[in-house]
């Protein structure tokens, strides 16, 4: 097991380029089709290089990449109708470059026709695609001459295809939901999925209450407001700075997480005192959570195979004042390294996962993922328990989380996990030891939250408890 020391210096080059909100958006989208890096990365990694006359330029870039990503089928679907290329033969540039301006003409109402054609052609010349400039300009002159063309699929005839032209989602993900959750829910769950969340986050209560955070986020945001499931849950929208940049931020009052998330710490319930492991601990934002139910007492392993990851996790728990926790890097894959882990009173596997569940935050997965993942993610998800279990102390909890809606993910892993481990079982007293996950829990001690019946991201979570 090999401890995270944190480097002297961590900082990025402040050195950067002035750039136009367009050309940076079709780089992140050229970027992202090109490997296997998410949305954050990308995004990340392209707007660091880069400097904006003015604030809502960064603002533009955000708009264009999530709406092109979560428009993508329904967009296509427009540039087919008016093309005589099929998609499969136009540049990749090309299409982003069309996915781009057809998003402005249809979906953003500030920006003028013209703006949006003609800023499309430039893009296409300075990608060194003029030749193709006359094309990208026609086609989108086509589309502002007939807006209410392509007529959609017909519903009752084919609803899997009209979702998934008129709610922008691929065809194996509205066919498995409508087989689990029916036409009706489905269209509400693409709903939900398809809008902009609000901004949630958890109040740190080692340093503030929750009505000292609403005070302070109602003077540089606007809608704040208490969190419905989450004590310590409070959304805000149309923050007047950056996140990072806001008063209560820069005090350690809260950290940046969805009411779901928020209630796997919950469910965790880790006491003062015990020993933790967050084993997939990633940016600590469960990590966070779980040190603040222990009020900073005891110790917290957060590992993570990402080192990267665990530099900045240890910058946040240093924001936070947060004392009691330990970042190691370490691959739960791999048991060799957990050898000399010791016991946990408290393991918290929130294992990676396909993220249906939180699609809304990351728009990218509904192109970067196939339905073919699911069984490698699962085996994986297994694995990282089985090998996990070892390390939970007799009467302990091994508590499995994923940000995932699929069986495959759910139930699957735990019915395979408990064949394996029948020292394990879950734990159905959830209900009694943390009040506020009752209402997400079933008979078998499943804890779920539906993004379109719930208003919060789609999680899964169980608590297995080991007998002794």
């Amino acid at each position: 097991m090999r401890k995270f020391h944190r480097p002297a210096d961590n900082r990025r080059p402040t050195a950067a380029r002035k750039s136009d909100p367009r050309a940076v958006a079709l780089r992140i989208l050229t970027a992202l089709e090109k490997g296997h890096r998410t949305l954050d990365q990308v995004a990340d990694e392209a707007l660091a290089r880069v400097s904006f006359p003015e604030k809502r330029d960064r603002a533009l870039v955000t708009t264009l990449v999530y709406g092109v990503l979560r428009w993508r089928n329904t967009l296509d679907y427009t540039i087919v109708h008016f093309s005589r290329t099929p998609l499969q033969r136009m540049d990749p540039a090309v299409l982003n470059i069309l996915r781009l301006g057809l998003f402005q003409l249809r979906f953003l109402d500030r920006i003028p026709d013209f703006a949006a054609i003609n800023s499309s052609v430039d893009l296409s010349k300075q990608a060194g695609l003029g030749r193709l400039s006359g094309f990208v300009n026609g086609l989108l002159r086509s589309s502002t001459r007939h807006p209410g063309e392509p007529d959609p699929p017909d519903m009752d005839k084919d609803p899997v295809q009209a979702l998934c032209v008129t709610k922008s989602f691929p065809e194996w993900m509205i066919r498995r939901w409508i087989a689990r959750f029916g036409i009706e829910e489905t269209v509400q769950l693409c709903d939900f999925l398809n809008t902009v969340p609000p901004i949630t986050v958890r109040v740190n209560g080692l340093r503030a209450a929750p009505e000292q955070v609403a005070a302070s986020l109602a003077q540089e945001a606007a809608g704040v407001t208490p969190g419905r499931h989450a004590p310590e849950a409070v959304s805000f929208s149309s923050p007047k700075v950056p996140v990072h940049e806001m008063t209560a931020f820069g005090a350690g009052w809260f950290q940046v997480q969805d009411e779901a998330a928020q209630l796997i710490g919950l469910l965790t319930d880790p006491r003062p005192g015990q020993r933790v492991l967050d084993a997939c601990a990633g940016l600590g934002g469960k990590t966070g959570h779980l040190a603040r139910l222990m009020e900073n007492q005891g110790r917290i392993v957060a590992a993570d195979r990402d080192t990267a990851k665990l530099e900045r996790l240890a910058g946040e728990m240093t924001r936070l004042g947060i004392t009691n926790v330990r970042p190691m890097t370490l691959d739960m894959l791999v048991p060799e390294q957990l050898k000399d882990a010791g016991g946990f009173d408290r393991v918290l596997a929130d294992c990676p996962c396909s993220g249906t569940g939180v699609i809304r935050r990351n728009p990218d997965t509904k192109w970067r993922l196939s339905e073919q993942d699911l069984a490698r993610l699962q085996n994986d998800q297994i694995a990282m328990l089985t090998n996990l279990a070892d390390h939970v102390r007799d009467g302990g909890l091994l508590v499995y989380a994923v940000c995932s809606m699929e069986p495959e993910e759910n139930d699957a892993v735990v019915q395979s996990f408990l064949k394996r481990r029948p020292d394990f079982a879950i734990d159905t007293g959830v209900a009694a030891d943390v009040p506020a996950v009752a209402g997400f829990t079933d008979d078998p001690g499943f804890f779920r939250t539906f993004p379109w019946r719930h208003g919060m991201d789609g999680f899964f979570g169980v608590r297995l408890k080991k007998n002794g």
